[in-house]
């Protein structure tokens, strides 16, 4: 009996500690605001990382309260555009996000519609936007 409680008990135990998350370790980078529509017309990938570029982005009324003053110091922003499109269903987003001694590498996802589902027919601008928790290089694939 005693060694079924023990085995249950120990059970829990590791079950418990698999599903903790380190307490105050900020991830390297974090989407912001990722959309369908409202971004440029043509495709562009801009990196923000002057005071002056950050401002724009806390004016933003989807983005400023997602943006502390202290990220300008602390952070770049990265703006993706996938331009202009001619329905709806498209979007682009971050595939991976790398850190090396020197960089930051993002390579970017981009999603097009399926050739047979249904989708708006309006002319639509993804854009998304991403916090990179460092201040290094940024280099976007």
């Amino acid at each position: 009996m005693k060694k079924v409680l023990l085995a249950s008990l120990t059970l829990v135990l590791v079950s418990c500690s698999s599903s903790l998350k380190p307490i105050g370790k900020k991830h390297l980078y974090e989407i912001l605001t990722q959309q369908s529509d409202g971004g440029a017309n043509i495709r562009f990938f801009e990196i923000l990382s002057e005071p002056k570029e950050i401002v724009m982005l806390q004016n933003d009324e989807k983005l400023k309260n997602k943006i502390q003053s202290s990220d300008v110091q602390n952070a770049n922003f990265v703006v993706l555009n996938m331009g202009e499109k001619p329905t709806g269903g498209y979007q682009i987003s971050v595939e991976t996000v790398v850190e090396t001694d020197k960089n930051i590498i993002i390579t970017v996802k981009e999603t097009t519609p399926d050739a047979n589902g249904m989708v708006i027919q309006a002319l639509t601008t993804p854009y998304c936007i991403v916090k990179v928790n460092s201040k290094k290089e940024i280099i976007i694939k």
